[in-house]
């Protein structure tokens, strides 16, 4: 889920991808906002929210401060590729061990798998495939 007007066409209360996908698939030419095309062309559900409501003020620098405290404020990087590699094990630990409250005790890891086994049809792969360990 994305927030804010960059995201989208100014004005706009749905998102456009359904309409994009129709006029993609009927080979129209068609003008869209560039990320709201390449939802469609990903087919991804671009779903919008109202703006400054309480449930979605400050998610993204909550979590864009909590990713800076665990990697730049903490530790010196001698190059681009280390500061790289411990984010992407930042992130691994984040969505496969951290217990978030909002998911009700859940890893993010684990509420994929909840929403995959209520409602395969959703996914385009198992994410039971995804788990990382001696299998990849």
């Amino acid at each position: 889920m994305c927030y804010g007007t960059h995201f989208t066409t100014p004005g706009n209360i749905a998102s456009a991808a359904s309409i994009i996908r129709e006029a993609i698939d009927a080979g129209e030419t068609f003008r869209a906002h560039s990320f709201e095309s390449a939802c469609a062309r990903n087919e991804i559900d671009h779903r919008l929210t109202r703006p400054r409501h309480p449930w979605t003020n400050g998610q993204v620098e909550r979590m864009n401060r909590t990713i800076k405290d665990a990697t730049v404020k903490r530790y010196h990087y001698d190059s681009h590729a280390q500061l790289r590699a411990h984010l992407a094990d930042f992130v691994s630990a984040y969505n496969f061990a951290r217990r978030l409250k909002t998911l009700r005790g859940l890893t993010p890891y684990e509420a994929i798998c909840k929403a995959w086994s209520a409602e395969p049809s959703r996914f385009r792969a198992n994410p039971l495939h995804q788990m990382p360990g001696p299998n990849i």
